[in-house]
């Protein structure tokens, strides 16, 4: 088959889109936490960044060193900033005082603000996807946060008294915003930093959060009170936002203690509902004692789990694979990180886990997963159209938007990984027609591979992670 032909074949797979998106409306209801704030949206290119550190007036060969991914100094900030435009990366760390945070608003501004935090911008994706209803949880929802909530109906949040209300149109007025600088930058784009010509291989950013109340993972009562209640049914459970949390928080408690803390509340939720799925969905962890916890906890309490390629090789540093690690590090390709995510599926008890990775999606599921693999090939198809528009728009903001990518096929870079992927399972498990279906049924699991669309110039990369594995559930309806 040639590769026009593969593309062609591709391109009638995706059609099934819009028939998918039709059928969320037939999902019971949806509940995205736990972190939902407000993004503070910055693109930088390589001369806007020599600027800044000219303006901090940082050491440059300091900037290049490898040390806490943490930021102690605007100057910690900077070095976060190029690690991650050098390797076309996206991680999230932490400012850790409020006078480092005010010097960077000062440096950065505040021009684009949006919706930040997983729980946000999966509960507006699914509410504009036409699930009804979606239920919300935020730490805190002054009216800065609330306007960045979709004006739609379905989507909700919890009063006081127990009540559902459209969370856009709530005020909690003694609640305080949390705002996240998201730093992009584009690929080819260059700087020279210490001497060094840096390149950017791959348009991506750099997340520095100042969050106090999503840092120690801070539950809204009301929200606990009514999802505890068992008066609100849904077959979606999505959790998010541990990634902020460290083994020592500010307030004395440990981060582990909190993510036990939570998972109780969830136990007593879940009591309550009827047959449903529960998603995590793992972001940049930088404290290894909390990416650790989260592993060995979600590995055997969720049904299913959503990774990154940064976050897959995380998670091999925890379970002790350092040399999949490297290796993936070193050629970060379908190949090996499929290896990989048999690893970390073998690790885990989890019956479901899927990796987003430039150009490719690929899912392992235990035999007899709720979603069988047709469906979950279409969910994750429907999640490639969806987050093609989301990249070549800017925003989802109305049901319009959501198949504006549906005339586009599948990339030259997906169908390579794709066939790679397909020639290794060919040799290591036996035949199978990836590359015509995207499905292999082995004997242990099955494993689905959809390449998917790439906009070259995207006008962001925010939570796009988010929306894909949050529409690979929505979209896989039957």
């Amino acid at each position: 088959m040639t590769l026009p032909e593969q593309k062609q074949l591709w391109f009638e797979h995706y059609k099934t889109g819009a028939q998918q998106l039709e059928k969320a409306a037939n999902i019971k209801g949806l509940v995205s936490a736990f972190n939902a704030n407000i993004d503070a949206v910055v693109k930088l290119t390589g001369a806007e960044i020599k600027k800044l550190i000219q303006a901090v007036g940082a050491d440059e060969s300091d900037l290049m060193l490898e040390k806490h991914n943490s930021i102690k100094r605007p100057e910690d900030a900077l070095r976060g900033l190029i690690k991650c435009f050098g390797n076309g990366i996206a991680e999230e760390w932490i400012i850790e005082n409020e006078q480092t945070f005010l010097t960077l608003l000062e440096l950065l501004g505040t021009e684009k603000l949006q919706m930040g935090g997983q729980g946000g911008i999966v509960a507006n994706v699914a509410a504009v996807c036409g699930v009804n209803p979606v239920y919300v949880h935020a730490a805190s929802l002054p009216k800065e946060q609330a306007g960045l909530f979709l004006n739609l109906p379905n989507l909700k949040s919890f009063t006081d008294d127990g009540k559902a209300m459209q969370v856009s149109l709530m005020e909690r007025k003694s609640d305080i915003p949390l705002i996240h600088y998201i730093i992009e930058f584009d690929k080819d784009d260059r700087i020279t930093v210490n001497g060094k010509k840096v390149t950017c291989p791959k348009a991506n950013r750099f997340i520095a959060t100042y969050d106090p109340l999503n840092l120690k993972l801070e539950i809204d009562p009301a929200f606990d009170r009514a999802m505890a209640s068992g008066k609100f049914e849904y077959d979606y459970l999505i959790l998010s936002g541990y990634q902020l949390l460290q083994e020592k928080l500010p307030n004395g408690k440990s981060g582990t203690e909190r993510i036990d803390e939570s998972v109780e509340k969830i136990k007593v939720w879940r009591k309550n509902a009827k047959e449903h799925i529960l998603h995590f969905e793992v972001a940049s962890t930088q404290d290894k004692i909390i990416r650790k916890k989260l592993v060995d906890v979600f590995g055997n309490f969720a049904d299913s789990i959503g990774v990154n390629e940064r976050e897959l090789i995380d998670i091999m540093e925890v379970i002790d694979k350092p040399d999949l690690a490297d290796s993936c590090n070193a050629h970060t390709h379908s190949v090996n990180l499929f290896s990989a995510l048999v690893e970390a599926f073998a690790y885990m008890n989890v019956a479901r886990i899927q990796l987003h990775m430039f150009g490719l999606y690929i899912t392992i599921q235990r035999k007899g997963f709720k979603l069988k693999p047709l469906q979950n090939r279409n969910g994750m198809q429907t999640a490639a159209l969806v987050a093609a528009a989301k990249a070549s728009t800017g925003a989802l903001n109305s049901a319009y938007v959501l198949l504006a990518a549906q005339h586009k096929k599948v990339s030259d870079v997906g169908i390579s990984e794709l066939n790679d992927l397909a020639a290794y399972i060919d040799a290591a498990y036996g035949r199978n027609e990836l590359r015509e279906t995207g499905i292999f049924y082995h004997k242990d699991f099955d494993v689905i591979a959809v390449p998917t669309i790439i906009i070259e110039k995207p006008v962001t990369l925010v939570g796009m992670g988010d929306t894909i594995s949050s529409v690979s559930l929505i979209g896989a309806s039957l």
